[in-house]
Order: C-alpha cells, then sequence, then structure tokens
C-alpha cells in the first residue's frame, strides 16, 4: 500500500430538501452568482426553480448561463468565463449533471485569467485563484460533485481531455435525489456505468489496498444490486437515493487511497468516441471495458479473478469477463460499438486519432498495433 493523504474540502449536503440550505450558503460567499445549466432538464426536475428561489430570496443577483452540452465544450466554458468576468460575479452556482458540473469547475478557474481555459487543459497554464462553486446535481454519474477533476471537449484541437487541482473542488454540493426521478432509464443506465467505471480505472492500479478495494467491491455490489431494480423503478426515491450516493463515492477519493492512482485507459479511449460520434460519455465506457480486460486479461488475471470473486460471485477470467458484460447488457447499455453506432463509424479515423494523442492508461500503454487490436475487441 502506497503512502496516502487524504483531502477532500466539498461539503456535501445530501437528501430530501437539502437545497433549501443553498441561498443562505451562497450569501456569505458573494452577492453576484453565475448560474450556469443545460437546457430544460433543471426545469423539468424542479432544480431551476428551487434554485432561484433560493438565491432571490436572499437579494443575490443572477447571471444565467444556459446551454451546456452533454459532452461539455471549451467554447462554453470561455463564453461563460468571459460573461462572469463582464458581470464581475463572484459566485458560481452549477445546477445539473456532470457536464454542468465539470464546465463550471473549468469556469471557475477560467474567470479570473484573460487566456482560454483550455491552456489549464493543454498544460501550458496553471490556476492561482478560482471563484468560488456551488453544485446542485441533478444526475447520479460522473461524482464530479466531490471532486477536483473536469473533462472538456476541444473539437478543434481533435482532444476530450481531464485536467484536475485543488482550486477546482466544489465549496458545497447539494444532492437531493429527488432531482434525478426524471432522468429517463437510458441516462440512469450510463449513469451506473459510469460509477461502476470509476471503480473499475482505480481497481486496476499497481499497488494492492485491501481496504481500499473492499470498498470499491461494495460499491460494485451496491450499483449491481439496485441498479437494475432502478431501471424498473425510475420513480423510486430510495433506489434513486443509493445509486446517487454510490456513484458520489466512487469518485470522491474512497477508491483510490492507498492504491497510488488508477489506470484510466478505458476513460482515454472512450473519450474519442464521444468526441468523434458524440456518444453518451456512459455508452463509451460499457463498450470499451469488456475489450480492454480481454485484451489485458494476461497482465491482470489475478486481479480480474478476485474482481469476480468478490462481485459477481463467479470464478475464473472469462467468467468474470462474461459476467460484467452480461451486466451491462442487462441494464441496455452497448457493449459494441456496432450497437452504438450502427449507421456505421471509421475505425481508421479513431485509431489514428487514438494514436496521435497518445491515447491510453497510466499503467497500461499501448503501440499503435496493439491499439488497432484491442479496437477489434470492440467492434
Amino acid at each position: 500500500m502506497d503512502n496516502f493523504v487524504i483531502y477532500n474540502p466539498t461539503t456535501l449536503h445530501f437528501g430530501k430538501g437539502v437545497v433549501e440550505k443553498l441561498g443562505n450558503i451562497v450569501r456569505h460567499h458573494g452577492t453576484r452568482v453565475l448560474l450556469v445549466y443545460g437546457k430544460g432538464s433543471v426545469k423539468k426536475s424542479g432544480a431551476y426553480d428551487d434554485v432561484m428561489r433560493q438565491l432571490i430570496n436572499e437579494g443575490v443577483g443572477v447571471i444565467e448561463y444556459s446551454g451546456i452540452k452533454p459532452n461539455p465544450i471549451i467554447e462554453d466554458v470561455d463564453a461563460a468565463a468571459s460573461l462572469g468576468r463582464e458581470k464581475k460575479v463572484d459566485v458560481i452556482v452549477a445546477v445539473g449533471g456532470g457536464s454542468v458540473i465539470d464546465s463550471a469547475k473549468a469556469i471557475a478557474i477560467t474567470i479570473p485569467v484573460k487566456h482560454s481555459g483550455w491552456e489549464f487543459y493543454a498544460g501550458k497554464a496553471k490556476p492561482s485563484k478560482a471563484v468560488p462553486l456551488f453544485g446542485v446535481l441533478t444526475l447520479a454519474a460522473t461524482g464530479t460533485e466531490m471532486n477536483q477533476f473536469a473533462v472538456i471537449q476541444n473539437h478543434s484541437a481533435g482532444q476530450k481531455n481531464g485536467y484536475g487541482h485543488p482550486l477546482m473542488y466544489p465549496a458545497h454540493s447539494f444532492l437531493d435525489p429527488t432531482y434525478t426521478l426524471s432522468v429517463p432509464k437510458d441516462h440512469t443506465a450510463y449513469g451506473i456505468a459510469d460509477l461502476m467505471a470509476h471503480c473499475l480505472e482505480n481497481y486496476f492500479s499497481r499497488v494492492e489496498a485491501s481496504l481500499t478495494d473492499r470498498f470499491i467491491f461494495s460499491i460494485l455490489r451496491e450499483a449491481i444490486e439496485f441498479g437494475p431494480e432502478l431501471l424498473n423503478n425510475l420513480n423510486n426515491y430510495t433506489l434513486r437515493a443509493r445509486i446517487m450516493y454510490a456513484a458520489t463515492a466512487a469518485l470522491n477519493g474512497l477508491t483510490v487511497i492507498g492504491k497510488g492512482m488508477g489506470d484510466w485507459g478505458v476513460h482515454a479511449i472512450g473519450h474519442h468516441l464521444s468526441l468523434l460520434y458524440g456518444l453518451p460519455h456512459g455508452a463509451t465506457l460499457t463498450i470499451i471495458y469488456p475489450a480492454w480486460l480481454k485484451f489485458w486479461k494476461h497482465k491482470t488475471a489475478g486481479q480480474i479473478e478476485k474482481l469476480g470473486k468478490e462481485v459477481f460471485g463467479v470464478h475464473g477470467v472469462e467468467e468474470t469477463i462474461t459476467s460484467l458484460e452480461s451486466f451491462f447488457r442487462q441494464i441496455e447499455c452497448p457493449v459494441r460499438m456496432s450497437e452504438a453506432i450502427p449507421s456505421g463509424f471509421d475505425v481508421p479515423e479513431l485509431h489514428g486519432l487514438l494514436v496521435k494523442n497518445r491515447a491510453g492508461g497510466n499503467h497500461f500503454k499501448y503501440t499503435p498495433s496493439q491499439m488497432q487490436d484491442l479496437l477489434k475487441l470492440a467492434l
């Protein structure tokens, strides 16, 4: 087990009605709010009205930036940051899922500077300050509500990159499972897949930390036990709450303690499927993970077998991979590119971009021919 430091400054408010604390807490940090959200879903869930009421009742000025895309883009980050500078905002409130909160994190570190937020993602700049950020989560998936990372796309650069910095932690995050009741079945399933993939990325590190692995197995079992039940009972608050908490726990630091760092190669490849074809993030992960396990099973056999025993109650590498793939199918997520992109896809284009961007993991690297072999397993 590696040495480690546990640090997470986000205050998490979880449960029904917790947003009622938002206005008072925000007012103690500032009086001019940039309210960031996507399209219509936050209004359908009631989150938008609840947040606006809270802010208006506290006399807080609100400047809105809407239209954040499901796979967030740098153009929105820069436009929102420019608006924030112009209006001299001193607080950001992000209402939405991972894409909205990820965008808001990038906006928070871009408002204090004059350059594009992509400079941080390209490794050309580091933030020295950030506008305080408050998140109101409406989708259980990414865990961004309690970590320092955010993923942004840049189509002109042909990249979708993640970036993290301690200044990007939300100051407070408000998680009311009620706001997820209106999330449709497919995106609920993608969220379940996403939280599971976060656990798996950290599990397949090169360092063993037995207690942390038990945390990982428990979160995976939670998703496997209650995920399908939720998909058949989308209006069930208790099931929504269980998956929402599991998604947060999957990426708030709990699953990496003592393990050094996860691999994150599946995410790196999956991001390119979103970039080229606009696939939902969770769908890219269910496509790539079975292929990744098959490709690297000769190096990870022991870990795969342990995963199978502890999570699925099976023995053997092949049985474990089959169990994971079967679960993804059970929750109606694609496990092959041909299932997700029926109109066809350009494998040479995808392969070329993956090679160009050196897509791979922290521990498992690819030659161009190896990347081609892995893609064949995902077709």
